[in-house]
């Protein structure tokens, strides 16, 4: 028989960091013994408000909603998204034609990649970052140039070496992650100012991912806000960390039309529109008031202070005022690299924290703690921990 084999394609990329990674935590828990604290992944574990799943239940019983929906989804949803943009950031979006929802924000990544980027197209991504960012431009066959993010600058671009970098009126498409993941550092609107205005001069598209602001943060932005956004700019917003429906898909591209009818294009040809009953309960997530996101912060600074715990017990420097869903940390200098520390803590005290190496390589000297377990799981964590004499 002849041999058969892959795409090229995905010669380039490798199974998802945390897929491997989860797979070794279950043959760990299937051993015996403790099983794995993961303080990993940013799974919200709370749920949704009490009126989007009523409306879920209460649309799944009628007759009616099973069927194929529209591609766009349903005219409620996109209107109940510009209502939540005008609330919140004070931007105005047209329903109708600058906004797609969809089935979470990770498969518009694709979508979004699929529309704006031919083969050999030059892509700005972020290091660290959200690796996903890298392994979709792979996919589609774009060339990777990644921009540092240090410690020693905030987190922020480095303007003057973006404005230096090797064919940068080449490039097609930046990602840029405000609040960012992994680091946590907040984007001032001076900040994203100077990013819209680095696109506009260079016809660089900006591709705002914007999942964070909600969580920690008393002042959420997004890039929209800035003059001018709208000419270069798409953004990306989700329902997964600010409204705790991570397993539900439901996420937004805004921007304008004409890249909006572009991502349209790749979007129906791939999926088949999303289950109403959902769509009816994000429209009544997006409505909620003021005191659901403050009783979810407060249960997430409880949280953050048994982060900090453990990072102080590990040694590890930490800027207070990162906001998210995460806490990153500064490994001591007795280490070499992050995963000297990671790898331990996992198989001696059997607590997963995320070493900093998977999102770029200004991440190695950094390990990331999520926030996504409850208090009382991290107080045990850190207790196993010392247990272990680490």
């Amino acid at each position: 028989m002849k041999e058969i084999k892959p795409a090229d394609r995905i010669s380039h990329v490798e199974e998802y960091y945390f897929s491997r990674k989860l797979k070794e935590v279950a043959r760990m828990n299937a051993d015996g013994g403790l099983p794995v604290i993961s303080l990993g992944i940013g799974g919200p574990d709370f749920m949704p408000s009490q009126q989007t799943i009523f409306a879920l239940m209460e649309d799944v019983m009628k007759p009616d909603a099973h069927s194929y929906q529209s591609y766009v989804g349903l005219p409620a949803l996109r209107k109940a998204w510009s209502d939540f943009y005008h609330r919140w950031y004070d931007v105005d979006l047209d329903p109708a034609t600058e906004m797609i929802p969809l089935i979470g924000s990770k498969e518009g990544i694709m979508h979004v990649s699929m529309a704006l980027l031919n083969p050999g197209d030059k892509v700005l991504v972020p290091d660290p970052g959200y690796p996903t960012y890298s392994s979709v431009s792979k996919l589609v066959g774009a060339e990777i140039i990644k921009y540092d993010l240090k410690y020693e600058n905030d987190w922020e671009p480095d303007f003057a070496a973006l404005e230096n970098t090797p064919g940068i009126d080449d490039v097609k498409v930046m990602w840029v992650n405000y609040p960012h993941m992994p680091t946590g550092h907040c984007a001032s609107l001076e900040l994203l100012t100077r990013i819209v205005d680095f696109g506009r001069r260079h016809g660089i598209v900006i591709i705002n991912d914007n999942p964070y602001s909600f969580i920690l943060n008393d002042q959420p932005l997004s890039i929209m806000q800035v003059e001018g956004a709208k000419d270069v700019c798409l953004e990306f917003n989700s329902m997964s960390k600010s409204h705790s429906m991570a397993g539900w898909r439901q996420g937004i591209v805004v921007g304008k039309k004409e890249y909006i009818d572009w991502v349209l294009r790749v979007k129906s040809n791939v999926d088949s529109g999303m289950f109403r009953p959902v769509m009816k309960a994000a429209i009544a997530a997006l409505g909620a008031p003021q005191e659901y996101f403050t009783q979810l912060n407060e249960a997430y600074r409880v949280r953050r202070i048994a982060a900090e715990q453990i990072m102080h017990y590990l040694g590890c420097e930490f800027d207070p005022a990162q906001r998210g869903l995460f806490l990153w940390g500064r490994i001591p200098d007795k280490y070499d690299h992050c995963e000297e520390l990671t790898e331990p803590v996992l198989h001696k005290a059997r607590v997963f924290l995320t070493p900093g190496f998977i999102f770029g390589r200004n991440g190695e000297r950094f390990v990331r703690i999520s926030l996504c377990a409850p208090f009382e799981k991290m107080q045990e964590a850190l207790l196993r921990i010392k247990a272990a004499g680490l």
